[in-house]
């Protein structure tokens, strides 16, 4: 019987890590200028370290790629944000997701690499 149990609990793992993987979409890079951090209507939106202002940045990042054509050499495209309305689930996805205090602080202060993971409903952003 703890055989049986044993290999249960292996198959769960299994079946959780797969259902995982299958959120994965897709993963990017781009580099954060200072003009990422103006919004459409031309006002400064880096003004505090938290993931709202950071999905903002990144947010206005990804328009600058795909609306405006305002792109960096270390950008890349992606799977989801050419369309509008993907981009402004980005606070959201972000909240779901993953991003650490440094990171925040790097992306707010300075014009850092970033690389971002997406999944279906969120998102797990890095420097580099």
């Amino acid at each position: 019987m703890n055989k049986m149990k044993k290999m249960l609990f292996l198959f769960g793992i299994l079946l959780s890590a797969n259902v995982l993987a299958s959120d994965y979409l897709c993963s990017y890079q781009a580099r954060i200028s200072s003009d990422d951090k103006f919004n459409s209507s031309g006002n400064y939106i880096a003004t505090q370290y938290s993931r709202n202002v950071v999905a903002a940045i990144i947010r206005q990042e990804r328009a600058n790629f795909h609306k405006f054509g305002v792109r960096d050499d270390e950008d890349q495209g992606d799977c989801v944000f050419a369309s509008k309305e993907n981009r402004a689930r980005l606070e959201r996805w972000l909240a779901s997701g993953q991003i650490s205090a440094n990171t925040i602080r790097r992306i707010v202060d300075g014009t850092p690499l970033i690389y971002v993971d997406v999944y279906r409903n969120r998102v797990s952003v890095r420097t580099l």
